[in-house]
């Protein structure tokens, strides 16, 4: 039996040997790294998004955070709320779908907006809230790369709120606030997280980790049908 997923992997021979190369060359290189089974999947795919080895290290995991996610998508019609639309633009269509998963982000949407000049605060603050409004972050992937204040705001509702998504991946990148945030996150007990220590991050390691997590998921749903 072949143990190449078909739903997660690339979609042609040329395409899926490029990818399984390319993740030998990085397994051969990185040197040391302190993952386990679960976890270096999903760093390793990181490293292939952006050629950059730093994420062997950076990159930090919730005790409960990769068993967390694959169960989220293989119970199937788990929402995924994004910071950005680069996020939701990202992830592949159809992976998703065979998971039932829908991607959800409302950066843009005018109630939003109009919000956030109302408040003199941030639109990633308010599509928070637009979320948390709409009973979209109970049990959820949330997955966070642009903005660091969308990030403070979700660790606000998930400490005053009691708001419980089932995963966070807190990727924001930049010089403001970026560090910090996924630093209080990394502070969270009570919701698993993934997170990246320091300024890099971004809406393509958050796909990455996300990708990475649904084929974590894929492989078990295919050990689970050859048991069956």
């Amino acid at each position: 039996m072949s143990t190449v997923n078909t739903v997660t992997e690339q979609l042609t021979r040329a395409g899926q040997a490029i990818e399984h190369d390319s993740f030998a060359i990085i397994d051969a290189e990185v040197g040391p790294h302190p993952y386990d089974a679960g976890q270096w999947p999903i760093v390793r795919r990181m490293i292939h998004a952006n050629a950059d080895f730093d994420f062997n290290g950076l990159t930090r995991f919730h005790p409960r955070a990769v068993e967390a996610g694959v169960q989220a998508l293989l119970r199937g019609g788990t929402p995924l709320v994004a910071d950005v639309e680069m996020i939701c633009s990202g992830l592949s269509a159809p992976r998703l779908a065979h998971f039932g998963v829908q991607a959800h982000h409302f950066i843009s949407d005018a109630d939003v907006i109009e919000a956030a000049r109302a408040e003199d605060s941030t639109r990633a603050v308010q599509a928070m809230r637009k979320a948390h409004r709409l009973g979209l972050l109970d049990g959820a992937i949330v997955g966070i790369g642009n903005a660091p204040t969308a990030l403070i705001e979700l660790v606000r509702l998930v400490r005053e709120a009691g708001v419980r998504p089932a995963l966070v991946v807190g990727m924001p990148v930049g010089f403001v606030s970026a560090a910090e945030s996924k630093a209080l996150m990394a502070e969270v007990e009570a919701v698993p997280w993934i997170v990246i220590d320091g300024r890099k991050g971004g809406s393509t390691l958050v796909v990455a980790a996300i990708h990475a997590l649904l084929a974590l998921a894929e492989a078990r749903q295919r050990q689970g049908t050859a048991a069956g």
